[in-house]
């Protein structure tokens, strides 16, 4: 059974070593400074500010999600922007990603926000079979500078 739960000071080892499997998959890395940053970001009391939950299955992490609620020029209400989200490879297809992304939809509606969305790149196969089916998918195209 897997549970969910905001990330705590005392998670930092699993985030990171979780975090950095994230990076890894997507070809990136950042410097000690950006997950410096992101870790008291993922602590501050500004509700504007990242946040982020553990999945735990037999009280071990083995996934996170880092999301953020930000305003939209078209709504009133905020939106929710589930930025990362990693599954240990030996657990995936466990309902552990699912599991992270309904608690963030929860914690959108507790908030109301009734927008949540992410972003993966075209070849991560496996999770978007997950995405399909608990997300509708968009034309949108993303470009960056």
């Amino acid at each position: 059974m897997t549970i969910v739960r905001p990330i705590r000071k005392d998670d930092h080892a699993e985030w990171r070593r979780m975090w950095t499997a994230y990076l890894e998959f997507y070809e990136t890395s950042v410097s000690e400074d950006v997950y410096e940053t992101l870790w008291n970001r993922l602590h501050s009391d500004d509700p504007h500010e990242f946040s982020g939950l553990i999945a735990e299955v037999d009280g071990k992490p083995v996934g996170l999600t880092h999301y953020l609620f930000h305003r939209h020029g078209w709504k009133v209400e905020n939106c929710c922007y589930l930025q990362d989200l990693y599954v240990d490879p030996d657990v995936r297809g466990t309902g552990a990603g699912r599991a992270l992304i309904e608690a963030v939809y929860a914690i959108a509606d507790e908030a109301g926000a009734p927008s949540v969305y992410w972003l993966t790149q075209d070849f991560n196969h496996a999770a978007r079979q997950l995405y399909d089916r608990i997300a509708k998918k968009t034309p949108f195209i993303r470009y960056n500078r």
